[in-house]
């Protein structure tokens, strides 16, 4: 809505000011005659600027031809368009050689639109900084600007401005140089609305002078006093988001050979409302915010801080956060600079909790308990948060803002208060609180910075105040605004008027003072008593009875004498300020400038317990113990100094201020309202230049001589246009004579100076048109020429170039044919080369495959040789078994005959019956006999071939039982070795298991007795490229390093073979469990399983404490020198080998605790293992 109305006010601003143009004509800045081809700029009907060319010129109107581009030297013209347009709508032109000027003074023809379009010439190429006259005018770029770096400043010391570009690095110079040289003290005066970039400004003025005057100590304090201000003193509006809602003069003190040696900052008109109200989209003060984001949760707690959402102070304009800000990071660096000021962390804390104790007073509401709207107040967490932060009785607080003690005589009267009077109460009572806060935190910082001052009078004071302000709806603080920009206004002229009369009277220059508004009726209007704006208001504040309506009747009775001002209906009233007339409404004047603190609240101050109320409470009271003295103290509200007179007094103490100051004057622009880079607002730069004055300036410097041309560079620049006769001159001064007397200009044009001259407005221009017609004949004689020189001497060139390329071109064919020649012959002679080379490798590649082939052959037919042996070989073997087989079959069959034999012979000597029969029975006894004796015939050579077989087998069959006697006697012999072998293992561990447990107990005693950096060497002992051992050591001196001897912790047991020891060494592998020890079965299953889970136990121990130790030097809780992220790595790769180890002895226990639980197969492993041992 803001920037709507200001669009509104430009517009009415515009056209009234072209009013003010016709009357005074400040502007006359018209041709004596238009001419053909002239440069001009006509005025649209929305009030804009257009550059054209005229085309044809008549008494009344002329015709211009309007482009978007164009050249003027050669007029050529694209996309233009033609007006008719009446001659009062059209101004002069500057030349192009005049565009982009450092200095407006510069220019040939002053005018608004000339300005205009030179800054905007200038802001397209990133050059921000214009001269104009004494003043240097800074646009905003809203973006970062490669202007600031340290090689500039190095630039830029001891040199002088008039040789350098605008910069502010150059203004700080001028003002050092001047402090340094004449002994003066200077001031820079920064002011432009919000938005501008005047904070910026200013931090960049003082950075410049505490590089230049650097090496006392003090600088880097001063500079550090930027972000506290800022946090404490800006906040976010709809047209900045940093806006500065304070003035403030920064006096840094200089020694006499230059160096800082101390600094004051005084501060003006604290907007103390923001801190209870902010309109929509806008934000209170930055530190509010950066406490809530930034604050640690120890902070947090010891001031029973919440989020920003949920105190009402700063939720109420539905704006907690700012693009592109960090609150928690500014936060931090609000501290970094409260302590490089020297703000100690007790008095940080305590100003915490008083930003705290303002918002939870927000917070705090109201109840009504009877028909006449009086409250009393909530006993909610609000109530008991602030008196606790206050350190006050929390229902003295909650009577202090619901009831007023009032004397009466010799009676004392409670009077309850009502809704929006207790609301006032409360937004009153934190108010006071930051303002005493705010000022509390200037006066350390001066504490702070005040070192050596005293020992030198010579100084540099930094004005950062806020500009010329008008709104749709303007109240008490946008009059105080304007109220302090009337008067530096007035200065403003002052000393420009005085610095241009010092130059002409320095050049002889017989000069009439010119006339300017002068704003000394408007200063009357606010400041003149007894019937002044400001007496008037302050007499009404007096009144128990005044509103604002009466206020507003008041000033309509007895200002309308007053050319600069008229009453409006209601409670409105205007006021005609230098840069334009601003409507007032006088809803909350009284109020706020009354800005009642109430003896209740300020006893309820002085009755804290904290230290930092009581002294804001003691500040009160001195204030107006000074005001009113100690016998009329007993209304203290209706006694206070109002807020308008105030700082009136303030203002007129920085005007005495500046007064004794050799000024130098920064004016800051804001080129649009979208804060956004490359983006120009002409209407919207119009308007904050002549609120600023600039164009005022302009218009002073036009009124006398505003172009000055030192006097060589007039005679060099125009000395071609004389005569050959006149221009040998070597004086450059009667070289600008003959100059002015060739072309016939005016003697009351111009002036000539002891070193430069001085020329009326237009002069310039017109020597510049004559300059650049002979300049465009002269290029047009030298084209001619030229173009005809060009042509004799290329068609020479052409006939000689025919020439030398025929022999050229002749010899390149001969060299081309000779380079053909010695290719081909190269070629066959590669050709060759190559082709051997080819055969080469192809009778090489079949060698290989040749050899590969036989290799393959000879090696298959060995396999089958050796086959064909191994054949042959188990052939003879299976021979040889069976004959040994088919032996023993003789054998046993011989054996089975002699049995029959015998059996036989037996019968025939007991069975003579038999044989009777067998006689009788010839045939039948024939035929067994005959089959008895078929049967046993055997060859006699065989049988004895048998026979020797059978002693051989029964020889080799003895040699056999005896080798198994002799395996058998050392088979127990071995096996009687190993039972006397564990034995002596058993007792050999139980020994060593006694001797570790001694050790233990040595070493527990040990630990506790020796330094902790010998503690490493008896605990754990890490690698030497484990950098953190000696820490992670002293981290677990809490428990031990080894296991207690309860434990009886088997570091050599079966379960932690081919592990990590303690100090990470590993042992070697060992049978994981021996079946045949003295212990049982199920004793030695229970102590596998015991001693993983210990071993689990305690390397999980190690692993913890090593990853916490680690955590804690990342978060920065421990510091050490190595890096977490490496050391983490390096112990999960540990974790991971001992976790596989550890995995795979777990299986194989299981396994063996599975097979244990079956008899037959634990059985059979012992077997199984005995035959292994054997």
């Amino acid at each position: 809505m803001e920037e709507n109305a200001q669009v509104d006010n430009i517009a009415s601003t515009s056209s009234e000011s072209k009013d003010e143009q016709t009357k005074s004509k400040r502007w006359k800045d018209a041709f004596s005659s238009l001419k053909k081809n002239s440069r001009v700029w006509c005025l649209n009907s929305d009030n804009t600027w257009t550059l054209g060319i005229v085309q044809s010129v008549s008494k009344e109107d002329s015709i211009v031809s309007t482009m978007e581009e164009q050249n003027v030297l050669s007029q050529a013209k694209s996309h233009s368009h033609l007006l008719q347009l009446p001659s009062s709508k059209l101004l002069p032109a500057n030349p192009i050689i005049l565009e982009g000027v450092d200095d407006l003074i510069q220019l040939s023809y002053l005018n608004e639109p000339a300005v205009l379009h030179n800054l905007h010439f200038r802001y397209k190429e990133d050059k921000i900084y214009t001269k104009a006259g004494p003043v240097l005018i800074a646009v905003n770029p809203f973006k970062k600007v490669p202007l600031y770096t340290t090689d500039l400043i190095e630039r830029f010391k001891g040199k002088k401005g008039e040789n350098l570009s605008p910069h502010v690095y150059v203004t700080a110079e001028s003002a050092f140089a001047a402090m340094m040289r004449d002994g003066v003290n200077q001031s820079i005066i920064i002011s432009g609305e919000s938005g501008a970039g005047k904070t910026e400004t200013a931090k960049i003025a003082m950075q410049y002078l505490a590089a230049v005057g650097g090496g006392g100590g003090v600088e880097n304090e001063i500079l550090k006093t930027n972000p506290i201000l800022e946090a404490f003193g800006n906040a976010r509006t709809l047209r900045n988001d940093n806006s500065s809602r304070f003035g403030k003069l920064i006096d840094i003190f200089f020694e006499d050979c230059g160096k800082i040696c101390g600094a004051k900052i005084q501060t003006y008109l604290l907007e103390k409302s923001r801190v209870v109200q902010q309109a929509e989209g806008e934000r209170s003060y930055h530190i509010f915010y950066q406490l809530c984001a930034g604050a640690d949760k120890e902070l947090r707690e010891t001031i029973n801080l919440r989020p920003a959402n949920d105190f009402r102070y700063l939720n109420q304009s539905s704006c907690l956060h700012i693009e592109n800000v960090d609150d928690s990071l500014k936060f931090q660096e609000t501290i970094d600079a409260m302590d490089v000021v020297q703000i100690s962390k007790e008095d940080q804390e305590s100003a915490f909790a008083m930003l705290a104790s303002i918002l939870w007073l927000g917070n705090i509401t109201f109840r009504v308990i009877d028909n006449d709207n009086h409250v009393t107040v909530d006993d909610n967490e609000a109530v008991s948060c602030a008196a606790s932060l206050l350190k006050c009785s929390k229902e003295h607080l909650m009577e202090a803002l619901c009831t007023r003690k009032m004397r009466a005589g010799h009676e004392n009267i409670v009077q309850k208060l009502t809704a929006s009077q207790a609301a006032d109460s409360r937004d009153a009572l934190a108010k006071a609180i930051y303002a005493g806060l705010f000022d509390w935190l200037v006066d350390c910082i001066n504490k702070s910075l005040e070192v050596g001052k005293r020992h030198s009078g010579r100084s540099i004071s930094i004005l950062d105040i806020y500009g010329f302000e008008s709104f749709v709806k303007n109240s008490f603080e946008q009059l105080c605004i304007n109220y302090a920009n009337e008067r530096l206004q007035q200065y403003f002229n002052q000393h420009l008027f005085k610095l241009e009369q010092e130059e002409y009277i320095s050049e002889g220059i017989d000069w009439t003072e010119v006339e300017f508004i002068d704003n000394q009726e408007c200063l009357e209007l606010i400041e003149k008593r007894p019937l002044g704006l400001i007496s008037l208001l302050d007499e009404e504040s007096t009144f128990p009875k005044g509103t604002d309506y009466t206020l507003a009747e008041k000033l309509k009775e007895h200002l309308t004498f007053n050319g600069c001002f008229k009453g409006e209906r209601s409670r409105g009233f205007r006021i005609r300020h230098y840069a334009g007339e601003v409507t007032y409404d006088t809803i909350g004047f009284l109020e706020k400038n009354r800005d009642l603190l109430h003896s209740d609240l300020l006893h309820l101050l002085s009755s804290c317990e904290m230290h930092l109320p009581q002294h804001f409470a003691c500040n009160v009271e001195q204030t107006l113990l000074k005001l009113t003295g100690p016998v009329r103290r007993s209304g203290i509200e209706s006694q206070k100094q109002s807020v308008a007179t105030k700082f009136k007094g303030q203002l007129a103490s920085l005007m005495q201020r500046l007064e004794d100051t050799e000024p130098h004057f920064i004016r800051c622009i804001k080129p649009n309202t979208l804060q956004q880079p490359n983006l120009y607002q002409e209407d919207l730069v119009l308007q904050q230049l002549r609120c600023c004055g600039v164009l005022e300036v302009v218009r002073i410097a036009r009124s006398g001589y505003p172009t000055r041309i030192a006097h060589q560079n007039f005679a060099q620049r125009y000395h071609f246009l004389l005569p050959l006769s006149l221009a040998n001159q070597e004086d450059p001064l009667s070289i600008c004579v003959a100059i002015l007397h060739q072309f016939k200009v005016r003697p009351d044009m111009y002036q000539v100076g002891y070193t430069k001259l001085f020329f009326r407005a237009g002069q310039v221009g017109r020597l510049e048109d004559i300059r650049l017609q002979t300049l465009n004949g002269i290029v047009l004689f030298q084209k001619i020429y030229r173009g005809y020189k060009v042509r004799q001497y290329f068609r020479k060139l052409k006939r000689t170039a025919i020439m030398l390329q025929s022999l050229i071109r002749a010899r390149k064919v001969r060299r081309k044919f000779e380079e053909l020649i010695r290719k081909h012959r190269a070629a066959i002679q590669i050709q060759k080369y190559v082709r051997c080379r080819a055969k080469k490798q192809e009778y090489l590649k079949q060698k290989e495959k040749t050899i590969l082939i036989q290799s393959v052959i000879r090696g298959w037919l060995a396999r089958r040789k050796v086959l064909a042996i191994q054949r042959k070989l188990e052939e003879e073997e299976r021979v040889a078994l069976e004959a040994k087989l088919h032996g023993e079959q003789l054998i046993k069959a011989a054996q089975m005959n002699k049995r029959l034999l015998e059996e036989f012979d037996t019968s025939e000597v007991d069975n003579p019956a038999h044989m009777d029969e067998e006689l009788a029975n010839p045939g039948v006894s024939s035929m067994h006999v005959d089959g008895q004796a078929e049967a046993v015939k055997v060859s006699p050579s065989y049988l004895a071939e048998l026979q020797s077989r059978v002693l051989v087998a029964e020889a080799a069959l003895r040699e056999k039982e005896e080798d198994n006697s002799v395996l058998r006697q050392r088979l127990n012999h071995y096996e009687l070795k190993w039972s006397e072998y564990e034995s002596k293992m058993s007792s050999m561990e139980e020994m060593w298991q006694k001797q570790m447990s001694s050790l233990q107990i040595s070493l527990a005693s040990a630990k506790k007795t020796l330094a902790p950096d010998d503690f490493a060497n008896q605990g754990f002992k890490y690698d030497e490229s484990f950098p953190y051992k000696s820490i992670v050591t002293k981290q677990r001196g809490s428990r031990h390093m080894l296991p207690q001897e309860e434990e009886e912790f088997d570091w050599d047991d079966t379960t932690s073979v081919g592990t990590k020891t303690p100090d990470h060494l590993s042992t070697p592998r060992k049978p994981f469990l021996d079946l045949s020890s003295g212990r049982g079965e199920l004793d030695a299953g229970r102590s596998v399983v015991s001693h993983l889970f210990k071993e689990f136990e305690h390397r999980k121990q190690v692993f913890d404490d090593d990853a916490s130790f680690l955590v804690e030097v990342k978060t920065g809780q421990t510091e050490a020198s190595l890096n977490p992220d490496e050391e983490l790595r390096k112990l999960k790769q540990r974790f991971d080998t001992w976790k596989k180890d550890f995995r795979g002895r777990l299986r194989e226990t299981k396994s063996i605790l599975q097979k244990l639980g079956n008899p037959d197969s634990a059985q059979r492993l012992k077997k199984n293992w005995w035959s292994k041992k054997a």
